[in-house]
């Protein structure tokens, strides 16, 4: 009996692009016209609807010419820091990192984050493995960010996996998950990193809490061992990482969206409103960014619910508190400037008024999780 290639690579349908598969990819994306039209409408808002004709070849030529030595994931690795650098230096006042010194090299840690950003998230921990020589992680996204063949290929490349949340019904619900949580496991196992936000999407009303949900996915697994719970959590070097922004680029569109399911009941997402969150996650002002990795995991709890509870202790209590999120609980500070009080003064009152004091719950969320 034979046994296919496919069957060989079992996780072929949901798993990052490997080296050999990288060019290919590389060249469907600047073949993809979506990508080309939609890089043209950003670097050329006025100009995209007259000479659309000239600055799309123009525009396929250029990235032919930048990627023209990317062939391998590493490659995908340099240009990634190559903009994370130029990222950081125009939307940011600084990130900063603490506790990555308690990470060991070759070794492969889950890191489980709070989620504010789709994007930007799993790029800051990766940025600070990077910089410090650490073998970047592989990044859990949702299929719905996944419409277009241009998004799948470019996630792909930069070391995603993708997590079906399309499935339907309890038995390809069941098949979907177990999938990921083998895939989970053998990369850990491998000795490489994983990233994965501690529920389904972002914290909109700034509440960082874990989903238990997500652990006892990971557990399955385990089970297929016959491993206990703790037993199982033990062994995956669960990390907890706490990421503070000090303005959140989609603060206001977070805000509009609570008010709107408030006050009619409901949200109707447009059809690009991912895609416009995570590019205004990216070229918007962040203000100082934190980002603060935990020690490994391995005792407190008994149960997914105990152990969320211990995730979401840590989260809250690393969580660095900025000048924004102290203005919006209400809290005198001797170390809040002028100037901070007068920017956040001013961002406030920049939103429409209706969803003005949800966006402000949002910041000082983070400190009353803190002081509890």
């Amino acid at each position: 009996m034979t046994t296919s290639l496919d069957e060989l690579d079992r996780y072929k349908e949901i798993r990052p692009y490997n080296d050999n598969e990288v060019p290919a990819a590389i060249e469907r994306l600047i073949s993809d016209e979506e990508l080309i039209s939609a890089v043209a409408r950003f670097r050329f808002p006025h100009a995209v609807n007259y000479f659309g004709w000239v600055l799309k070849p123009l525009i396929r030529r250029a990235l032919h010419k930048r990627v023209a030595n990317v062939r391998t994931v590493d490659d995908v690795q340099q240009q990634v820091a190559h903009f994370m650098e130029q990222m950081i230096a125009k939307t940011t006042d600084g990130v900063t990192y603490s506790g990555l010194e308690n990470l060991q090299s070759g070794k492969g840690y889950l890191f489980i984050s709070n989620h504010r950003d789709i994007a930007m998230d799993p790029a800051f921990v990766n940025w600070g493995l990077y910089q410090c020589g650490l073998d970047t992680a592989r990044i859990a996204i949702g299929d719905n960010l996944l419409r277009k063949p241009c998004a799948t290929e470019l996630m792909r490349l930069n070391k995603s996996f993708i997590v079906k949340r399309s499935a339907k019904g309890p038995r390809e619900m069941a098949k979907t998950f177990s999938e990921l949580s083998s895939y989970i496991a053998d990369s850990l196992q491998e000795g490489h990193n994983i990233w994965i936000a501690q529920k389904e999407g972002r914290a909109k009303d700034g509440n960082d809490c874990t989903d238990p949900a997500i652990l006892k996915m990971f557990h399955m697994a385990g089970k297929q061992k016959k491993l206990g719970f703790v037993e199982y959590m033990q062994q995956l070097n669960i990390v907890p990482v706490a990421i503070s922004y000090e303005y959140d680029p989609g603060d206001e569109a977070k805000a509009r969206e609570l008010y709107e399911t408030s006050t009619t009941g409901s949200y109707q997402k447009s059809e690009f409103e991912d895609i416009e969150s995570i590019v205004a996650g990216i070229i918007g002002y962040k203000g100082r960014v934190h980002v603060s990795v935990g020690k490994p995991l391995t005792d407190g709890f008994e149960t997914p619910e105990e152990l969320a509870q211990v995730i979401d202790r840590a989260i809250h209590s690393q969580y660095r508190l900025f000048a924004s999120n102290v203005l919006a609980a209400g809290e005198a500070s001797a170390d809040i400037t002028a100037e901070q009080r007068a920017q956040f003064e001013q961002r406030m009152a920049a939103m429409d008024p209706k969803w003005r004091d949800i966006a402000k719950a949002t910041y000082a969320k983070p400190v009353e999780n803190q002081r509890s």
